[in-house]
C-alpha cells in the first residue's frame, strides 16, 4: 500500500483541477457558440489528464535525479526523494503515461477532424509539443524548467492551446475574442506555478534550478502572483463584457472574494513554506470559476 499511495502522490492530484478547467473552458466556449460533441470533450479531457499526470511524473524524476527534491525542499516529499519509487520505476511510469498520451490524443483528432488530414497533422505535432514539453520541464541538461521558462510554457498549453485547441476541434473555427477567457485559465494556471516556485525559492536557488520568482525576487514574485491573477479576472469580465446578453453570464463574480482574499493573506505571508495551502485554493477556486464561467455561458 505504501508503493501504490506514494504513486498516487507522484501523481499530484491537486494539479489535475487546473487541466481540467482548460478542457471545460474550451468545451464551454463550444456549447455558446452552438456545438458540442460529447465524445470529443471526453476524450480531451482524458488526453489533458494523462499529459498533466506525465507532467508530473517527469517533473518527479528530473528534480530528483539532479537532487533539487532534497529534506531542504519545503513542499511535499516527491516520490523519487522519498525512496519508495526507484528512478527506473519512475522512467517505466513515464513511458506508460506517453503511450496512453498518444492513444487518448489520437483517438481525440480521429473522432473530431475525421479525415481532415492537414489539420489533423498540425494537432498530433501539437500533442507531440506537449508531450515533448511535458518530460523537457525538468529532464535533460537543457531542461527549460530550470532556465525561468516554465512560467510561459504554462501559460501557453495550459491558456490558449489548451482552451482554443479543444474550442477549434469542436467547433473547426477560432475567434479573437474567445482568446480572453483562454488567456484567463493561462493567467490563473501561471500563479499556481509562481506560488509552487515562491515557496521553493530557497532550495531551487541552492540546487542551480533558475524560476522567475528567482529572476524577480520574493517581493516582486509576489507582485507578479497578483498580476497573474488581477489579469485574468479583468479578461473574464472583458469577455463577458463583449458579449453580454443577460446578467448571470456574469455568475462567476461570486468567486471573486475567494481569489481577493486569498491574495491579501498571501500577501501577509512571511515563510514560504505557509504558501503551500494556496497552490491547492487556487487550482480549486479556478476550477469552480471556470464551471461557473460556462454556466452563465449555457445559460445565456
Amino acid at each position: 500500500m505504501t508503493k501504490i499511495h506514494s504513486w498516487i502522490e507522484a501523481f499530484r492530484l491537486r494539479t489535475l483541477p487546473l487541466a481540467i478547467a482548460s478542457i471545460l473552458m474550451g468545451s464551454f466556449l463550444a456549447i455558446y457558440y452552438g456545438v458540442y460533441s460529447w465524445m470529443t470533450i471526453i476524450l480531451a479531457i482524458t488526453t489533458t489528464l494523462f499529459l498533466q499526470i506525465l507532467s508530473n511524473l517527469a517533473n518527479d524524476y528530473g528534480d530528483g535525479i539532479k537532487g533539487t527534491d532534497n529534506v531542504n525542499r519545503l513542499g511535499p516529499k516527491r516520490a523519487i526523494q522519498s525512496g519508495i519509487i526507484s528512478p527506473v520505476e519512475m522512467k517505466f511510469g513515464i513511458v506508460i503515461f506517453v503511450i496512453l498520451s498518444l492513444i487518448s490524443g489520437i483517438w481525440l483528432i480521429v473522432e473530431s477532424l475525421g479525415n481532415n488530414w492537414i489539420t489533423s497533422l498540425i494537432f498530433l505535432g501539437i500533442g507531440i509539443l506537449a508531450i515533448a514539453a511535458a518530460i523537457k520541464y525538468t529532464i535533460g541538461k537543457k531542461a527549460y524548467g530550470y532556465s525561468a521558462l516554465g512560467d510561459i510554457m504554462v501559460f501557453l498549453f495550459f491558456g490558449p492551446i489548451a482552451v482554443m485547441g479543444v474550442y477549434f476541434l469542436l467547433t473547426g473555427n477560432l475567434s479573437l475574442v474567445y482568446f480572453l477567457p483562454a488567456f484567463s485559465l493561462g493567467f490563473l494556471s501561471t500563479g499556481v506555478l509562481n506560488l509552487n516556485n515562491i515557496r521553493d525559492m530557497k532550495n531551487d536557488a541552492e540546487s542551480g534550478k533558475q524560476t522567475m520568482a528567482l529572476v524577480f525576487g520574493f517581493k516582486k514574485a509576489l507582485i507578479y502572483h497578483y498580476a497573474l491573477v488581477i489579469l485574468a479576472l479583468l479578461f473574464a469580465v472583458i469577455f463577458t463584457t463583449l458579449i453580454y446578453q443577460y446578467p448571470w453570464q456574469f455568475v462567476y463574480l461570486i468567486t471573486y472574494p475567494v481569489f481577493f482574499i486569498d491574495l491579501i493573506s498571501i500577501s501577509k505571508i512571511k515563510n514560504n513554506q505557509a504558501l503551500d495551502p494556496y497552490l491547492k485554493k487556487l487550482a480549486i477556486t479556478t476550477l469552480l470559476f471556470t464551471l461557473l464561467f460556462g454556466f452563465g455561458l449555457i445559460l445565456g
